[in-house]
C-alpha cells in the first residue's frame, strides 16, 4: 500500500474514532410528563425532553409493534423541548422515549416514559382490613377489587403516581402489602384495574384512602421537652411577680400615710381660708392692748 493511501486510511480511522467518542460523550436526555403520567380520557399532557443548550433538534418516539416510530420533532436551539398531546386516548397511550441531535449526531434514547389513559372502565374499590394510622416499621394491606368485571391487572397509585402493579390469572381483586413503612409512605392512595392485553388503558380511579405514618415517639419527646421548659420557667415567673409587687409597694402609700396626708391637706386649706376672710387663726391673734 502506498504511503499516501496509508496516510489517508489513518485519517479516516482517526476521524471515525473521534465521531464515536463524540457520540459517547453526549449526555443521555431526560423525559417527563406534566401534570403526570396518569391522564384521564380526552385530557391533554405535556412531555418534556431535556438535552443540552446546543441541541438543535429533538424527536419524540412511541413504541409500536416492537419498534419505535417518530411521533413529533422540534427544531431550534433549546435545552428542553416540549411535546403536547392534546387528547389522550387508547392510541396515544403507551411507552415513549426521546432523543436530541447535537453537532450532527444523535444522542442515545432517554429512559422510557409510560403514559396511561384512565377512565375506560368503572372504578374499583380500595379497602383495608387494618388501620390507616400506623407506626414506622408496621405493614399495611390494601385490596383493590372490582364488583362486576374480572380483570387480570391491578395498580396502586400514591398521590397521582403509580407505585405498584400486579398481574392476576383472572379475578376481581388484587392485594398490595405496604411495609415496613416509614414516614414517606404517608399520602393519598387510589387503585386501578386493567387488562394485561392493554396495559396502558386503565379504569377510572377508586375512591381515595389516606395513609398516615406517625412517629409518636418523637411527639412524646416534644411534649416532654415542652413540659420541662415550662417547669424551668416557673421560678422566673415567680421572681418577676415578687419584684413587681415590691415595686408597686414603694409607689402606692399605705392607708395610714394616705390618712395623714388628707388631714394635713385639710389643715392647710382651713388656714388659708381663715386668712382670706379676715379671720385670725388661733395662735396668730394680734394684741391690741396698749
Amino acid at each position: 500500500m502506498a504511503p499516501r493511501d496509508i496516510t489517508l486510511f489513518c485519517l479516516v480511522l482517526c476521524l471515525g474514532q473521534k465521531i464515536q467518542a463524540q457520540d459517547g460523550n453526549l449526555p443521555s436526555p431526560t423525559i417527563s410528563a406534566t401534570p403526570g403520567s396518569l391522564i384521564p380520557w380526552n385530557e391533554s399532557v405535556k412531555i418534556l425532553c431535556g438535552g443540552t443548550p446546543e441541541s438543535y433538534q429533538y424527536q419524540l418516539e412511541i413504541l409500536g409493534n416492537s419498534t419505535y416510530k417518530v411521533v413529533d420533532k422540534k427544531l431550534g436551539f433549546q435545552k428542553t423541548a416540549e411535546f403536547v398531546i392534546k387528547h389522550m386516548d387508547t392510541n396515544t397511550a403507551g411507552r415513549y422515549q426521546c432523543q436530541y441531535m447535537k453537532q450532527y449526531h444523535w444522542s442515545v434514547r432517554s429512559e422510557a416514559l409510560e403514559l396511561v389513559v384512565t377512565g375506560l372502565y368503572d372504578k374499583p374499590s380500595l379497602s383495608t382490613d387494618g388501620c390507616l394510622v400506623v407506626m414506622p416499621g408496621e405493614s399495611v394491606s390494601l385490596r383493590c377489587s372490582s364488583a362486576h368485571i374480572s380483570f387480570n391487572g391491578f395498580s396502586l397509585s400514591k398521590d397521582g403516581r403509580a407505585v405498584l402493579s400486579q398481574h392476576q390469572n383472572g379475578g376481581r381483586w388484587g392485594d398490595f402489602i405496604l411495609g415496613p413503612v416509614n414516614l414517606s409512605f404517608s399520602g393519598i392512595y387510589t387503585c386501578y384495574s386493567w387488562y394485561s392485553g392493554s396495559p396502558y388503558v386503565w379504569s377510572a380511579p377508586s375512591d381515595a384512602l389516606e395513609l398516615v405514618v406517625t412517629d409518636t415517639t418523637n411527639q412524646d419527646y416534644t411534649t416532654e421537652n415542652l413540659i420541662r421548659m415550662g417547669m424551668a420557667g416557673l421560678p422566673l415567673v415567680a421572681l418577676l411577680a415578687i419584684l413587681a409587687e415590691n415595686w408597686l409597694g414603694h409607689q402606692v402609700p399605705h392607708e395610714e400615710d394616705q390618712q395623714d396626708l388628707r388631714e394635713l391637706s385639710c389643715t392647710r386649706q382651713k388656714t388659708q381660708t381663715e386668712w382670706t376672710f379676715g379671720l385670725t387663726p388661733k395662735g396668730h391673734q394680734v394684741d391690741t392692748r396698749h
